[in-house]
């Protein structure tokens, strides 16, 4: 994972929810600060907060924010990097994005006086998706980081975040758009269209039909810069300066959604370079010998003189120690069971990522940048 991350610009981290794909991109952005003389950020657009807390910082938004190098110096550890966070800011980006893209300050302004454009760029199909990818190309071309890693909407939203710009760019091109606006670029209506906006008009109102005509008139005026910037950020995901890392755990579901992810990912020509399994079992769940020895002990206990000789040195009652161990002996045959069929997931997924590696169930919640790094150490090298 260490090279991987050393050759690539952007990593984007995909998932189910409930895998740990936020943390594993926090992870893997402060193991790369850490070992590698690079400016790296992580940026989710996940709308959960999680990440604000894990790195210490309060809160987050558009404008990257650095961590703090004293919260490695506590840890007795020396970044060679630079460690920066940001979360997407739906609101903010669309304003900057019309800004940028709008032929001239009066349209700008008339797009963010309109009264449905608060509502549409924040609730528009696609409108989170779309932006979040005008957001990490305009970060990547600024050049101001050496490595972005990305921490995508949880599930298969996450392919909704590939495909949003060419989606926006077919719908300002689509003719449920032209039907839209038409009447109100000429006062002539074709005779057969004309029921169609009559019922609409009384629907809706003349007024708020007049608003969505208006709003997506001015919107096209900047819809050569959506084509263009749909085609660089396309080129952009299929860079090889780009990968993708898929999170899951070997839960049936999530690992379904893995798969799920990993077809569609090699289907699109898009690479993907490591797979990363969380909350795995320990391998020694797998032992043969460990496992004859639990059967034995549920099956036939231990004979009544060992039991007595270690209930002796325990200080216990030897039939409160027997019944402990047939305990234990059972909750080990049943996690060896689960461990065995992780196992075969992970024959399954293992397949065609180019890396794959893996994290155990930690012991308490990671909340903090001690505890990404203590993930990262497993997903590192």
């Amino acid at each position: 994972m260490s090279g991987m991350v050393a050759a690539k610009e952007i990593v984007i981290a995909c998932g189910s929810g409930g895998v740990g794909k936020t943390t594993t991109a926090a992870a893997l952005a402060a193991m790369a600060a850490l070992h590698q003389k690079s400016k790296v950020l992580v940026l989710t657009v996940d709308p959960a907060r999680r990440l604000a807390d894990a790195l210490g910082i309060e809160s987050l938004g558009n404008e990257a924010r650095k961590v703090d190098p004293q919260a490695f110096d506590r840890l007795g550890m020396k970044p060679r990097g630079e460690m920066w966070a940001a979360m997407l800011d739906t609101k903010q980006s669309w304003d900057d994005l019309v800004r940028r893209h709008a032929p001239d300050a009066a349209t700008s302004r008339r797009i963010l006086a309109n009264p449905l454009y608060a509502n549409i760029s924040g609730r528009f199909v696609q409108s989170h998706d779309y932006i979040a990818m005008e957001r990490l190309y305009e970060l990547h071309t600024s050049g101001t980081y050496d490595l972005i890693v990305v921490d995508t909407p949880p599930s298969r939203n996450a392919l909704d975040f590939i495909a949003a710009p060419s989606r926006m760019a077919e719908f300002f091109s689509s003719k449920l758009l032209r039907l839209l606006i038409a009447p109100y670029r000429s006062r002539l209506v074709n005779v057969a269209s004309r029921p169609f906006y009559q019922v609409a008009d009384r629907v809706l109102g003349s007024q708020f039909l007049e608003d969505i005509a208006e709003f997506f008139i001015l919107f096209q005026t900047m819809y050569p810069g959506f084509v263009e910037r749909a085609r660089a950020v396309d080129r952009l995901l299929r860079d090889h300066r780009t990968t993708f890392v898929v999170v899951s755990t070997l839960e049936p579901a999530p690992a379904a959604e893995a798969e799920f992810f990993i077809e569609v990912l090699t289907e699109k020509g898009l690479d993907l370079g490591a797979l990363v399994l969380n909350k795995v079992l320990p391998d020694y769940l797998l032992d043969d010998e460990a496992a004859r020895v639990a059967a034995r002990l549920e099956s036939a206990g231990i004979a009544s003189t060992a039991l007595a000789s270690v209930a002796a040195q325990l200080g216990t009652d030897p039939e409160q120690l027997g019944r402990v161990l047939e305990e234990i002996a059972v909750n080990f045959s049943n996690f060896s069971m689960v461990a065995s069929r992780e196992a075969a997931l992970r024959q399954e997924l293992e397949r065609r990522p180019h890396i794959v590696v893996s994290a155990p169930e930690m012991d308490t919640d990671i909340h903090d940048l001690a505890g990404l790094l203590k993930l990262g150490k497993y997903t590192w090298n």
